[in-house]
């Protein structure tokens, strides 16, 4: 074979293995190889299946040699971020608390994959149940980016982001509760699809939060990504969240082109509500040019201010994700990374009624997207990019700094997050947002956008032999809030009626973020009327029978 196996797309190398051209245990092994060449300076994987991916790689050979193809996942390597259940295989979350889970069955996604005749690799490092930023301080190490080994991959699909831009998978399943499979995307130069909400099932993944969780692809191309998408996309009884819908052809969807498509820009997001790099700001107007000259119709839009959306997602997804980890939090807080720690102690200062007008404001905000989808076919933003060191993490930036992915979770519907530049050698990323389950067309903008660019060829040079360069965290212990006695004695004393037994540092670590959490209670605390009902209210099909 002259193919680079490391950076050949599941499209080039489906194509290889059902002429019978590349063998399914060449490429693991090589992959393997790489793996073992390049994990110690990445730290993307936590456990590594080399004997089961040589077995799975064996089998796929047999059953393609006797005539037996499964499609265009037969024989391709990939691994999953750590909160999907493998039956026999560690599911850690990334954290202490997980060691030991080492679950009995597949996640229903994990099973599609192997039904679909996939090689898992292993499974990928992830922030601490899939919150937080980088953490030093868990049994693993953070991911490192390929692009700059000093600098942060995104969150918390990082092993996901470092594996695939470093060429030790073709493929990967992230998942997105705000910007989580987009954030490393961006970061990373790669493409990742979160999904509509109940399109891919969430069953026997670690849950982070109920409303807001997606669960997708994540690979080196949009093209990638609708292949993996075909293949675990679809209704599952298992997951309360799943919705029923027709899964039409994603790959064959992104041919034809993007002429008298209807692209709104959602320029605001980066000119004036978010700090925006000037390079960032300078790939965007490039990337409009493209989609001009490819023949859509583009135009400046709008949405509601996107800290809206933002305070409606912490409500309810710290409150899942505190009430998912009560248990532990209560007997074992020391168990837990700091991040954790302070990205889910203040959701005990949220009231219930907090967590319904919360849901009230998410059903405003889905409503209101009606207008756009009605007059655009996809909106455009931006996305992350570049990517900062590693030891300039601060876990309190995380509520006093919104970004641009939060809004697509909370309306819920497909974003798809591709490089669109670099700056200083580190990859740029936009968004593309669409219809609820209308994937086809976002994924066939992205296609036609990287049909038309070269960003998504380019790949990081690794050195092997290199040592992995030192970085030291410093700046991200807790700091005082200035908070007045009353309000300290209120924060402090919600806790422990909580039945949080928190320590010196633990309560800093609290105390610090407390004044946000706070802030975002009393902006979701509107007046409204008795009657407006939340967003999880629920109403049984129509299955009455007509009368003849």
């Amino acid at each position: 074979m002259t193919v680079d196996l490391a950076f050949i797309n599941i499209a080039e190398a489906a194509q290889l293995i059902a002429a019978r051209k590349l063998s399914p245990v060449e490429y693991t092994d090589a992959l393997l190889a790489r793996i073992g060449t390049f994990e110690p300076q990445l730290n993307a994987f936590i456990t590594i299946t080399a004997d089961l991916a040589r077995t799975q790689a064996r089998l796929a050979e047999a059953e393609i040699m006797a005539g037996r193809y499964r499609g265009p996942l037969h024989g391709i390597p990939f691994a999953l971020k750590d909160i999907y259940d493998t039956r026999g295989i560690l599911t850690s979350g990334g954290s202490k608390v997980g060691l030991g889970n080492i679950p009995a069955r597949d996640a229903t996604t994990t099973r599609m994959l192997n039904d679909a005749g996939a090689v898992l690799l292993g499974k990928l490092q992830t922030h601490e149940f899939a919150l937080g930023g980088p953490s030093f301080d868990l049994p693993w190490p953070p991911s490192r980016n390929p692009w700059h080994l000093e600098h942060f991959t995104g969150g918390s699909s990082s092993g996901s982001g470092a594996a695939l831009a470093a060429g030790l998978i073709p493929a990967s399943l992230g998942s997105d509760t705000g910007g989580s499979i987009r954030g490393p995307a961006s970061f990373c130069g790669l493409a990742g699809l979160m999904p509509t909400s109940g399109l891919v099932s969430r069953a026997g993944v670690i849950p982070n939060s109920f409303t807001f969780d997606h669960c997708g692809p994540m690979a080196r191309t949009v093209e990638d990504c609708a292949i993996l998408l075909q293949a675990i996309a679809g209704y599952d009884p298992l997951d309360a969240g799943s919705i029923p819908s027709e899964i039409p052809n994603y790959r064959a969807a992104l041919s034809g082109g993007i002429k008298g498509l209807r692209i709104g820009v959602l320029r605001h997001y980066w000119e004036e509500d978010f700090p925006t790099h000037p390079d960032l700001k300078r790939a965007m107007e490039e990337a409009i040019e493209v989609f001009k000259q490819l023949g859509a119709v583009v135009e400046d839009c709008r949405t509601r201010p996107p800290r809206d959306s933002f305070d409606t997602k912490i409500v309810i997804a710290e409150s899942e994700i505190y009430s998912i980890h009560y248990a532990n939090l209560k007997s074992r807080p020391g168990d837990f990374g700091r991040d954790f720690l302070g990205r889910s102690l203040f959701a005990c200062l949220f009231q219930a009624s907090d967590y319904v007008q919360a849901s009230r404001e998410h059903r405003c905000i889905i409503a209101e997207m009606r207008p756009l989808y009605e007059k655009y076919d996809v909106l455009l933003t931006i996305g992350f990019g570049p990517a900062p060191r590693l030891d300039e993490h601060k876990t309190a930036n995380f509520l006093q700094k919104p970004h641009a992915f939060t809004p697509a979770n909370v309306t819920g519907g497909p974003s798809l997050a591709i490089a669109n530049g670099f700056s200083n050698g580190l990859p740029l990323g936009m968004q593309i947002i669409g219809r609820p389950f209308d994937e086809a067309t976002v994924l066939r903008v992205g296609h036609a956008y990287q049909q038309a660019t070269d960003w998504h060829t380019r790949h990081p040079r690794l050195v092997s032999g290199a040592a992995q360069p030192a970085v030291t965290p410093k700046g991200n212990e807790p700091v005082a809030a200035d908070l007045d006695a009353a309000t300290r004695d209120f924060v402090l004393s919600t806790a422990r009626r909580a039945g949080l037994n928190l320590d010196e540092y633990q309560a800093a670590i609290l105390l610090e973020t407390a004044p946000f959490a706070l802030a975002i209670a009393e902006r979701v605390r509107k007046p409204r009327s008795r009657s407006e009902e939340p967003a999880l209210v629920f109403r049984f099909p129509n299955t009455a029978t007509p009368s003849g």
